[in-house]
């Protein structure tokens, strides 16, 4: 398998994932700006969206979206646990979980990372991020230790990866100090440090 990322971008959850599962993989760091591998390759000829993240599995098909990635691993290792099977309640709550760290929280950052976003824009997308951070704080004040209760799954691989932006759009972590707990939890995992060390970020 081909895992094509980008350092610290949302491709880093399902790099958490393939780690937490102990599987074989290649990384090829993509430029997605220039939508270019660091082999020169044409990015757009390897995923016509031109984002990352996109796993290439060894039969030749490729999976593009974080969620649909980090689903399709655990339901191809159930024996890890990383996601409940479906049908179920469980999984449903799972799903939900992704879809709002996908439609909401991940997507409130694209103006903070945007250079041609004005500084009203960038105003207006940041009290959008407060405003999923309280929710999410709030989420957290039972004292669970994962997003879903007391077992890690793919929801917490794409929520640590999404909290990591936190501290580069000028908000503190330190602010919504469940949330900060959470994220020093998952970061001290064996997984999630050999996963950020391999992009360089620690």
């Amino acid at each position: 398998m081909k895992l094509y990322y980008s350092p610290g971008a949302c491709s880093l959850s399902p790099h958490i994932v393939l780690r937490e599962l102990g599987l074989e993989f290649e990384l090829v760091k993509t430029d997605i700006r220039a939508k270019k591998t660091e082999n020169g390759d044409d990015y757009f000829q390897i995923n016509p969206k031109g984002q990352v993240p996109a796993l290439l599995l060894d039969s030749g098909d490729l999976i593009t979206e974080g969620v649909a990635i980090t689903q399709y691993l655990a339901d191809t290792h159930q024996d890890k646990g990383l996601a409940p099977a479906a049908p179920s309640i469980e999984r449903a709550k799972l799903v939900g979980v992704l879809n709002y760290i996908a439609a909401e929280y991940h997507k409130s950052f694209s103006p903070l990372f945007n250079p041609m976003a004005s500084d009203e824009v960038k105003a207006f997308a940041l009290g959008n991020v407060k405003l999923r951070l309280d929710y999410l704080e709030k989420e957290l004040s039972d004292g669970r230790e994962f997003i879903m209760g007391d077992k890690f799954t793919i929801a917490d691989a794409y929520l640590f990866t999404v909290t990591n932006w936190v501290n580069h759009v000028g908000l503190k972590l330190v602010d919504w100090i469940n949330l900060a707990n959470y994220s020093k939890r998952i970061a001290g995992r064996p997984a999630v440090q050999a996963a950020l060390k391999a992009e360089g970020l620690i």
